[in-house]
């Protein structure tokens, strides 16, 4: 299978446009041991033709312009190699990219009904698509059990539960709801071969780190350094946990699951500006290689 990440940084991306952290104002300045991200998204792909967009962030125009796949072939005068679009959770800077993707023939969209529910409601996108290109919604159902996308056999989804956050503006940020956020298994049936994608993960359980720990490709929330991280950086007054965020650091942190699963390729997607991990002369940038996880960084293609 193919996976293309086409953005590797949290909402707001790296840098944010009204942020002057250290990180963003060294981004700025051209530090070269700092590379700018658009927010998180992936395309994935069993035959290199028919790509699946999972999650549609804001900067989806531009990460398809950079990504010729996605692009017309030929001579066609109109056209796209992304044949369906599938989301984790309705996060703005997970969503809000379908509005670009309006000029598409009839959109194939993949959600679980708590976020089609959101998003024909508090975020109404799917009613305004309905104006423009028309949408085709699938229910995910969180359960465990493998589906596929349509025109795309060579390959099966898992949608794995996940502790998280539902955005503000959902009735599931205080009262949540199976399917506010999952993880997408990938299987190629060809090869047997499985990739996680989970940018946003709030908590672990010994079930889950099973199933990370069976598959060939790992991508997962690094959001955090710290637990008080925005709290640290003056960048806000929550902490990760009250974004939904597993932090990195600590004896609980991520860094020490990940390095006890020795299979997987393990990438970090989701990257908040302030997360030091994102200056690759830093300390924590080189506990990282340490460790064997790499900071994902848009345009990776990864051949899993």
């Amino acid at each position: 299978m193919k996976i293309h990440i086409l953005g590797s940084a949290a909402g707001g991306g790296f840098p944010q446009w009204n942020c002057n952290c250290h990180n963003c104002a060294e981004v700025r300045r051209g530090n070269p041991s700092m590379q700018p991200r658009t927010q998180s998204s992936i395309a994935v792909s069993g035959d290199g033709e028919r790509w699946i967009l999972i999650n549609a962030s804001p900067d989806i125009g531009a990460q398809l312009a950079a990504f010729p796949a996605a692009q017309p072939a030929g001579d066609s005068v109109r056209g796209t190699g992304i044949h369906a679009v599938m989301l984790v959770d309705s996060q703005i800077d997970h969503t809000a990219g379908l509005l670009t993707l309006r000029e598409h023939g009839r959109l194939r969209l993949y959600t679980t009904r708590s976020v089609h529910e959101d998003l024909t409601t508090g975020f109404p996108v799917i009613p305004m698509l309905e104006h423009y290109c028309g949408v085709d919604w699938r229910e995910v159902a969180a359960d465990d059990d493998a589906f596929q996308v349509d025109g795309v056999p060579e390959l099966a989804f898992t949608a794995v539960p996940l502790t998280g956050k539902a955005p503000p503006y959902s009735p599931g940020r205080h009262a949540p709801r199976t399917g506010d956020n999952i993880g997408v298994l990938i299987h190629e049936r060809s090869s047997g071969r499985q990739a996680f994608y989970a940018p946003g993960l709030g908590a672990l359980d010994a079930g889950l780190i099973r199933r990370m720990a069976d598959v060939d490709c790992l991508m997962v929330d690094g959001t955090f350094w710290r637990e008080d991280e925005m709290l640290t950086t003056g960048t806000g007054s929550k902490h990760a946990a009250d974004m939904g965020h597993l932090p990195l650091s600590g004896p609980d942190g991520l860094i020490a699951v990940l390095q006890r699963l020795p299979r997987p390729q393990k990438y970090l997607v989701h990257i908040n500006n302030t997360n030091p991990v994102l200056d690759e002369r830093s300390p924590e940038a080189e506990m990282l290689r340490r460790a064997g996880i790499t900071a994902a960084r848009d345009g990776m293609s990864l051949d899993v």
